[in-house]
Formats: C-alpha cells, structure tokens, sequence
C-alpha cells in the first residue's frame, strides 16, 4: 500500500515524498488507519519493521489539525536513552515541513542538560520523548504539566517490562489524563505485555506482524568453537574482507567487550566498544563514528540490540548466544533493515548449543553450521547435543554427551 493511501495529511505525505518513502510497511499499513481513527492500539512486530514510523507518521498528522499552543500533546516511553534519542530524531526529520517541536528525556547528561529538559517540560513541548526513570526525576520536582495530553505511546514496552520499569510506567500513567489515546508496540507478547496492556488499553485494536521471525534478507550461519577460538575466528573471517566495512559484535556482557576489543585491534581497522559503562556523550560519539563508517567493528551489549537504527550494517556476531530466544532475533536485525540484505554470524561454544537448539525451534527453521578454518583445529560437536545434559551429576549420564574433559581443546596457534 501507498502511503498516500493512508489518508495522512498533505504536509505529512510531502516530507515522507522528501525523505523517499514510497510504500508503507505492513505494521504501517495496518496501525495508522487504527491511530488516526483515535483508537488504542497493541501491535506486536519485529525489529526493523518500521514501527516508529507506525505511530510518528499518524500522531503528527493529528497534531496538525489542532491549534498550535504550548502543550505536552505525545508523550512516548521508551526503554533507553538511545533509543529516545533515535526517535526524537526521526520525529525531527517527519516533521520537518511541520512547526511541531520535540524533545528526548533522558539520564546520564550533564547539568545543563537538565536545565534544557526543565524548561521543555515546563513551557509545553508537543512531544516528549523519555526514559522512565528519568522522566519521574522530573514528575517528582512538581514542574511537569502533562494534563493536555492527549497521546501515550509505550514502545519496546516487553523491553522495558524487562528491566524492571512496569511500577514507573503505572506512576507516570497517573500523571496522565484518564481520556487519552494510548499505543503499545512490543517485539513480543508475553503474558506480562498481555496484562500491562489489559490494565491500560480501552478496546484495543490488535496487530501481530512477524513475529518472532528474521527477516528474510539475512543470511544466518554459526560456527561451533571453544571460547579461545572465537577471537582469532573473527579476525578470519573479517580480514580479508576490505568492502565489509559495518560490522557489530554482540557480547552477553560488559566485561567482555573490552575483552573482545582488545583481541580486534591492532588489525589495520578501527574498533570500538559501547556498554553502559560509557559516559552518555562518549555512547553517542562511539555510535556517530559508526554510522559514519569511520569504525569498522563496533562491540557491544544488547543495548543496541533493540530500537537503534543503524543503517547498512553488513555482519553481525553474536560473539556468545544470548540467553533468550527472542533477543536473537532482535540482533540479527540489526542487518538487512529496510528490505535490504546481511549475514548474521553466531559463535556457539560447547555450554550454549542447547540454547542455540532452542533458538533454531523458536525461528522454525535450521542454522547451517560452518567449519572451522583448518589452523583453528576442531571445536566442539553439534549432534551431541540435541537435548540440555545433566550437570555436576557423576551418577547420570546422557546418551551421546561426552564427558567434560573432551571438550578441553584449547586453540594453540603455536601447533597451528
């Protein structure tokens, strides 16, 4: 479908002409009609599915038919600083042939920082995007006005029910007036969604789209391989590949980005790595660099996992398999975003191919495992293990596990 099918205003459909959109995605097609008919909405969809468009294109249509005044009408909650700043961006860019102003909330800034957020919260911005935990620093000042709103939008809400924030989002909500219009989007539908959603919604229209489900464009591979493999794999597979110059590694924690770093560099190729850890002005540089191609290689946690838009990414590694099924979904979309193309890599060693077998059932279909280069020796078996072993048990066994100590081969680039 067109977007100039969606009944959006004219002002909207020229800056998306502008921007050189044409054809709405599905989750597009079918959440703006429901949100320019005012109705609540619960949408579930993939990463890269153009969701922030769903709810940005239609909401700023309406705005439009209002008179302009110094109010707080949109108010979205998101899961993380990057991603509040990703979206404030793309509300900048749709409302560019607009006189609507937006502003992200946010923690990890400077002082001055604060004082611009004060001042936004306090004279009325039309759209507030924001962190849960940084907007109730300021609900609890007493300086916020959120009485005209007339918009709640909770995005990546099963993301943030993740991270403990559901008791700020019920706080922020009694901020609210009860007449209002209210969108969730999530990746997934878990049960806790459900009852967010039963508990804040009216009537909602419901949307599923893709579910659980790479996108087609990615090519996905894996490699089996002992921990001390899995660096010296990496600078093989990547080395002699100079056109590949977007590359994001995802580690299960802090602690081994810089790990991971520090075996990539030295490569005739830049590396860097972002976590919580870094200072949120560092953070943005890091990710600036990286959109800009001046990184080759960007190691991080699964911050980026969700809601950052990062564009022409050609590789990404999962250097470990993440502990939830759904959350590689959510990595390897990091690639082939917008109908494009890319390949997602993952590094199994020995303790996760049962996680990985989990995986494989939740995507429905078989990731093809790849040989190890010859100078890295063997790694570890895949049909061993088909079902979760028992552990420190000496009495069970498991047919077809072999013992811990066959496993202990460890990579020696020296008899390689």
């Amino acid at each position: 479908m067109k977007f100039k099918e969606l009944k959006l205003s004219e002002t909207i459909l020229e800056a998306i002409d502008y921007m050189g959109f044409e054809d709405a995605t599905p989750i597009q097609e079918k959440a703006i009609p429901a949100i320019l008919e005012n109705k609540d909405l619960i949408a579930c969809a993939q990463t890269g599915t153009g969701k922030t468009a769903a709810f940005i294109l239609p909401v700023l249509s309406t705005l439009l038919k209002e008179k302009k005044a110094h109010q707080t009408k949109v108010l979205v909650i998101v899961p993380t600083r990057e991603l509040a700043i990703q979206i404030d961006q793309q509300i900048q860019g749709f409302s560019y042939f607009t006189n609507a102003e937006s502003i992200a909330i946010y923690g990890g800034g400077s002082g001055s920082e604060w004082v611009v957020q004060k001042k936004a919260l306090t004279s009325g911005t039309d759209i507030v995007v924001a962190t849960p935990g940084k907007l109730i620093s300021h609900l609890n000042m007493g300086y916020v006005k959120f009485n005209h709103v007339k918009h709640l939008i909770l995005d990546e809400a099963d993301r943030m029910l993740d991270m403990g924030f559901y008791e700020d989002i019920q706080k922020i909500i009694t901020y609210l007036p009860k007449e209002r219009q209210t969108l969730m989007f999530s990746a997934t539908m878990p049960p806790k969604i459900k009852q967010l959603a039963k508990k804040t919604l009216i009537n909602p229209v419901e949307i599923v789209i893709g579910l659980s489900k790479p996108a087609e464009g990615v090519l996905q591979a894996a490699f089996l391989s002992y921990e001390n493999q899995k660096t010296p794999l990496i600078n093989y597979l990547i080395a002699d590949k100079p056109d590949v110059n977007s590359i994001l590694i995802f580690s299960s924690t802090k602690k081994k980005v810089s790990d991971i770093v520090r075996g990539l560099r030295g490569k005739n190729y830049n590396v860097e790595g972002i976590s919580s850890d870094l200072e949120q002005t560092k953070r943005e540089e890091v990710l600036r660099n990286f959109r800009a191609k001046k990184t080759r290689v960007l190691v991080a946690t699964d911050v980026l996992s969700r809601g950052i838009d990062i564009k022409d990414i050609d590789i990404v590694i999962n250097y470990d398999v993440p502990g939830d099924a759904e959350d590689y979904v959510h990595r390897i979309g990091r690639t082939a975003r917008a109908a494009t193309s890319g390949l997602a890599i993952t590094l199994i060693n020995e303790e996760d191919r049962y996680k990985f077998h989990q995986i494989e059932q939740l995507i429905g279909s078989e990731v093809k495992k790849l040989p190890l280069p010859d100078f890295l020796g063997e790694g570890p078996k895949w049909e061993i293990i088909k079902r979760k072993p028992f552990r420190n048990n000496k009495n069970k066994s498991q047919k077809g596990y072999k013992h811990k100590k066959d496993f202990k081969k460890p990579y020696d680039r020296n008899k390689n």
